[in-house]
């Protein structure tokens, strides 16, 4: 006679072991050297890992060059190869956060965080459109509290709150708003209704709302973007409103009114908010230094695209299959509206370490530890 119930003992006894691990996992919210449990990921294509792959969308980067320099090829990124949040992960030694659109993004795939940046993404809801689906702030903090529902469930209301007050949300906001609205009159009709102080009041006032949002439910340290200095980068260039060799001063002036209110926000909610910290990183800066002083990061190449089609391959985005500079590390911009790995590198990098001129007040570095 054959006896079955040791094996069922033996099997039940391997799934309790398996729950007993993860609601422990659960429960210590998975501790690390940096005290960084997990990292939430909003913003558009300059973080985006691949939700747009799951989206009706054209802006889509899951093709060959993308991420030939990544070790998973081309994921989504809009990159050779890795983004700044890659490189903060790193940092932190914990797992990067998944795409919030990927159907296996769940269970213990999301204790780490989730990523839920979507390209062509901006803070006004219409921003973007002409490209199809994407997730814009307001969705993606939707999305963001379908995550809390899930964790919630698997870890309580008050291991939650530990784990929340201790993980990072990263934001970076605001450039779409700009290349794809307000600089497409022919498209959208903002131009026409705001003055470009006007406009940039709108985006803060629809951000300073959204960040509220995400701090009343529990998340307490944020690290938000500035915007770079868009009217250099190759798309611009190659537009027309700029003399040879030069940025389109015009776009970039127009930024300063968003960038000085959103380090002004930040002032402004650490002084309103002192059980969460805000910080600001001074991306226009950082890459205004770059594009100044290739010399001095190892760049040859600041005005024109890795990969691209036109004048400064900037008119025609990286296309499948196209051919890339074999020197990637010499550029500056992998293709017309997104910059290298190696730039991202430096980005990364004085954000993690910087003083407050790069990252305000403090850099995200000691964010982490607070």
């Amino acid at each position: 006679m054959i006896i079955q119930p040791p094996r069922l003992a033996a099997s039940a006894a391997l799934l309790l072991l398996l729950l007993l691990v993860f609601l422990r996992c659960s429960d210590e919210t998975v501790s690390t050297t940096n005290g960084v449990p997990a990292i939430f990921v909003f913003g558009d294509s300059l973080v985006d890992v691949g939700n747009n792959n799951f989206l009706r969308s054209v802006a889509r980067a899951n093709y060959y060059p993308y991420g030939i320099d990544f070790l998973s090829g081309p994921t989504g990124r809009f990159s050779n190869g890795r983004t700044v949040i890659d490189m903060f992960v790193d940092m932190f030694g914990i797992p990067n956060a998944p795409e919030f659109a990927n159907p296996n993004t769940t269970g213990v795939g999301i204790l780490h965080g989730v990523n839920y940046a979507s390209a062509a993404a901006g803070i006004l809801d219409e921003t973007g459109r002409h490209y199809g689906q994407r997730y814009s702030l307001s969705q993606q903090v939707v999305n963001f509290e379908s995550t809390l529902n899930e964790l919630r469930r698997s870890m309580g209301s008050w291991n939650l709150s530990r784990y929340l007050s201790k993980s990072l949300a990263f934001l970076v906001f605001g450039s779409n708003d700009y290349i794809n609205n307000y600089l497409l009159p022919e498209l959208y009709t903002s131009r026409f209704r705001y003055t470009p102080n006007q406009f940039a009041n709108l985006l803060l006032n629809r951000y300073s709302r959204q960040l509220l949002a995400l701090q009343s439910v529990g998340l307490r340290k944020f690290v938000v973007a500035g915007v770079g200095p868009l009217g250099c980068i190759p798309n611009q260039r190659a537009s027309g409103a700029a003399t040879p060799g030069r940025c389109v001063d015009n776009v970039n002036k127009m930024l300063g009114a968003f960038n000085e209110g959103l380090r002004s926000l930040v002032t402004q909610l650490n002084s309103q908010h002192p059980e969460s910290t805000f910080v600001y990183v001074n991306v226009y800066a950082i890459f205004g230094d770059i594009l100044n002083n290739p010399d001095t990061y190892g760049f040859r190449v600041v005005d024109t695209a890795c990969c691209g089609v036109g004048l400064n391959r900037g008119q025609i985005t990286c296309l499948p299959l196209q051919f890339p500079c074999l020197y990637r590390n010499e550029y500056v911009f992998w293709d017309a509206f997104h910059p290298t790995e190696a730039a991202s590198a430096i980005l990364a990098g004085r954000a993690f370490r910087g003083p407050p001129s790069d990252s305000y007040p403090i850099n995200v570095r000691q964010l982490a530890l607070i």
